[in-house]
């Protein structure tokens, strides 16, 4: 059920907070009637992964999931994913590369360092899980590199992404978790709007949401590969 025909910046601004709320429940609903559990959610810990994933919970009560971990992610980020993973222990896997980032990777190659301990794991849980649908937290009004995506897309040739709350305006996730009850992580309350690794994310005052990430190198306000490369073939390979 692909909503691609649409205008979707006319329905960001258009639609109300409700009504993007049960179109997204819909083309859950739709996914998971087509894939079941082959259809994944990608929860990377941050705000709209958690409407994602406490969305699809509604939904489907046996919705699974993945997180990716990194040897570089903050204590407030590992506290809550463990929160996370205890809370749902089977729903979600846990997924990383080897290696405790003594290398350093991201001072001088951030894309290296992204391929390895984000990239990579990512491969290995679309591949290890038979994800034939992977979910993500993705919106078109989170910066420069996601206005383009659709709602449903197949840019890795037999692996269909889901984005079910691309419309949602950043004040509309955070109305969705209170609205629910969400928790989140605590790193928001002190001024982060996007999360990442420690050395990677800073707080901005920068009216694009995720001018904090990789600040003062060429990926600056970006992405970390998982939504631009393939994911698709065997794990490790070159993309």
């Amino acid at each position: 059920m692909s909503k691609t025909t649409e205008n979707l910046k006319e329905l960001v601004e258009k639609l109300h907070f409700g009504e993007k709320v049960a179109r997204a429940e819909e083309l859950l609903r739709s996914y998971y009637d087509l894939y079941g559990d082959n259809a994944v959610i990608a929860n990377s810990l941050g705000k709209d992964s958690m409407v994602v994933w406490d969305m699809a919970l509604r939904v489907n009560p046996n919705a699974k999931g993945f997180i990716v971990t990194t040897p570089y992610k903050p204590k407030q980020t590992k506290d809550y994913m463990e929160m996370l993973m205890a809370k749902y222990p089977k729903n979600l896997k846990l997924y990383q590369a080897e290696g405790d980032g003594s290398e350093e990777l991201y001072k001088e190659t951030p894309d290296i360092c992204c391929d390895k301990y984000k990239v990579e794991p990512v491969r290995r849980a679309v591949e290890d899980m038979n994800v034939k649908c992977w979910i993500t937290g993705l919106r078109c009004t989170e910066g420069r590199t996601r206005t383009d995506f659709q709602e449903v897309e197949e840019r890795d040739k037999g692996l269909i992404k889901l984005n079910p709350i691309l419309l949602f305006k950043e004040r509309e996730v955070w109305q969705y978790l209170a609205v629910y009850g969400v928790p989140c992580n605590e790193l928001y309350r002190h001024g982060f709007r996007s999360l990442g690794c420690a050395p990677c994310t800073s707080i901005t005052a920068d009216d694009n949401e995720r001018a904090g990430r990789w600040i003062g190198t060429s990926k600056c306000g970006g992405e970390c590969g998982i939504h631009t490369r393939p994911l698709k073939g065997a794990v490790g390979a070159e993309a």
